[in-house]
């Protein structure tokens, strides 16, 4: 009985032993280089158990193993016979374990590991902590978007840990994190040494629609499109290129924000302190078109110095019109002064100006009474629209159009395009109006026909014809209405009916109506004047004669 005893307690004496001598699966063991063959070193891990594992397993990326027979070295045991009777162990897992324990406890403390870019994945870039594996996403590259990052590979550097997850093997790194630190301590120096209106020296780095961005040596400052120079600027890259050193002025300096805003032109002389005296108004300048718009166009008068031509200055006969069908872009032309606005740095011009009216012209050449042509070039319900020179308009109205009848049965008469002759009637400069007539071309027939004939005077006319409430007349062409009443003194013989077409009358006149372009008539007048004039002559209602005895009398002296 005590000699089994003492052989259990033997037994677990001897298995204590194998297993205080024997190293644990799974776990990272030392063991001794003892040979290297065949790309492989040899490792005697104890308890005459060897593994072999590859030499590239002992070197970092981009650099050769540097190991020898006799170094101790860390591995994994993986297993503690293979089918050969060989330890399956790994140098690399080993490092992993080791570099998981070192990254973590980097990781609760906030601090920069060292690592090198070995390898290209989707979305970014694999690091090689120092035997783990890192993810590093291609924002996390640098502080802006890197085009090639093959500089980069290989290289030993800084990185700062993001998110780790040890459990599923994941490992997330920035290489933005540290330079966006020590780049913050560098702009924090560079602008301790910046002061607002100091010139300096700076290279453009980028370039973008709104302005440029400048490297002042460690920090960047935004040079926009307005301050690079007094002229105006389409687009930055019309006087900058990248890579070229220029000189700017500090404008501002946000110091909560360290922002930088940079102008070159206000190391320029500011050419609107000269532009009054240089450009008095109502002078006249050459200038080059710039810029169009819907209101206008902007002109050029030297580097710096812009004015606007508002649509409204444009043409004196152009109106409702896009500046782009009057003037184009780089197009040089005279321009007027008209308006200089200091503070607001603004000036305003005029192209019409250098032009004489055309109205004036017009006056000058074609006085009232002047007979003219031009082509029709609208016909509206109030009168027709000629082409005259220099590209204005004059109007004949209605009322101008004929004599006789109504304008507006006439202007059907009329067709767009077509050539008319016209008088000039009216020019009003001012209202940029010119009145013609159409009917004044061959004279005004009434004033030919009423000349000489005055109110008293007595006519012959021809009867035209008979209506009820008068006769119709004929004056040399002329048309007048003698009214029922004044067909006779004699109520009885106030008869149109006893009148017939072709009759010969005389009349006396009794208005001559220029407006309305008639002659009031009477035969009733006419015969009440005849009595009177015999009555005065050959005696009076109170001598006892008798009007048929006076009038025979005054019958006699006619014959």
């Amino acid at each position: 009985m005590a000699q089994n005893i003492s052989m259990e307690e033997f037994e677990a004496l001897l298995q204590e032993s194998f297993e205080i001598d024997t190293p644990q699966e799974g776990s990272v063991v030392k063991g001794k280089v003892i040979a290297i063959q065949a790309g492989q070193a040899i490792i005697d891990v104890g308890y005459k158990m060897e593994g072999r594992v590859d030499l590239k397993e002992f070197a970092n990326p981009g650099e050769e193993a540097e190991i020898a027979v006799g170094d101790t070295v860390e591995v994994f045991l993986r297993a503690a016979e293979n089918a050969r009777g060989e330890a399956v162990i790994s140098r690399e897992m080993a490092r992993r374990e080791e570099a998981w324990d070192r990254l973590e406890k980097a990781y609760a403390d906030e601090e920069r590991v060292d690592g090198a870019i070995f390898g290209r994945v989707k979305g970014g870039f694999t690091v090689d902590l120092g035997g783990a594996v890192a993810f590093l996403p291609g924002s996390q590259v640098d502080v802006r978007p890197v085009r090639d990052a093959g500089p980069l590979m290989g290289l030993k550097q800084p990185f700062q840990i993001l998110k780790m997850d040890r459990r599923r093997g994941n490992i997330v790194v920035s290489r933005r994190a540290i330079l966006e630190e020590s780049r913050a301590e560098q702009r924090a120096e560079v602008i301790g040494n910046l002061s607002e209106g100091q010139a300096v020296d700076g290279v453009v780095k980028n370039i973008t629609e709104y302005g440029a961005f400048v490297d002042l040596g460690g920090v960047d400052g935004l040079l926009h499109v307005t301050d690079m120079a007094w002229r105006r600027v389409n687009h930055p890259s019309e006087i900058l290129t990248i890579g070229e050193t220029i000189k700017v002025q500090v404008i501002k300096i946000n110091k909560e924000t360290h922002r930088i805003s940079l102008g070159m032109k206000q190391l320029q002389d500011d050419p609107w302190d000269a532009v009054a005296a240089k450009y008095p108004l109502d002078s006249v300048h050459k200038g080059r078109v710039t810029n169009i718009t819907d209101y206008g166009a902007f002109v050029e008068l030297e580097a710096g110095v812009e004015g606007l031509v508002h649509v409204s200055e444009m043409s004196w006969t152009k109106k409702n019109v896009h500046p782009g069908k009057i003037v184009s872009t780089s197009q040089e032309v005279e321009v007027m002064v008209l308006e200089i606005d200091g503070s607001k740095r603004r000036v305003s011009l005029g192209l019409k100006q250098t032009m004489r009216n055309p109205w004036e012209v017009f006056a000058e050449n074609n006085p009232v009474g002047t007979e003219v042509e031009g082509e029709v070039k609208n016909i509206t319900e109030f009168g027709l629209f000629i082409g005259l020179d220099n590209e204005i308009d004059g109007m004949v109205h209605l009322s101008d159009l004929t004599w006789e009848g109504r304008g507006e049965d006439v202007i059907g008469d009329y067709r767009k395009g077509e050539m008319v002759q016209a008088v000039v009637t009216e020019v009003d400069v001012e209202k940029e109006r010119i009145s013609l007539s159409v009917k004044a071309l061959g004279g005004d027939p009434f004033a030919e026909v009423a000349d000489g004939v005055k109110r008293g005077s007595i006519i012959t006319v021809e009867v035209t014809a008979i209506e009820d409430g008068g006769v119709e007349v004929d004056y040399e062409g002329m048309k007048s209405f003698i009214r029922r009443s004044d067909l006779s003194r004699d109520r009885a013989e106030q008869r149109p009916e006893r009148f017939q077409v072709g009759d010969k009358l005389d009349v006396r006149v009794t208005n001559v109506d220029a407006k309305t372009r008639r002659l009031g008539l009477s035969i009733k007048a006419r015969e009440i004047a005849e009595e009177k004039e015999a009555v005065e002559q050959y005696g009076s209602s109170d001598s006892g004669a008798s009007l048929g005895d006076i009038l025979g009398a005054a019958l006699k002296s006619d014959d």
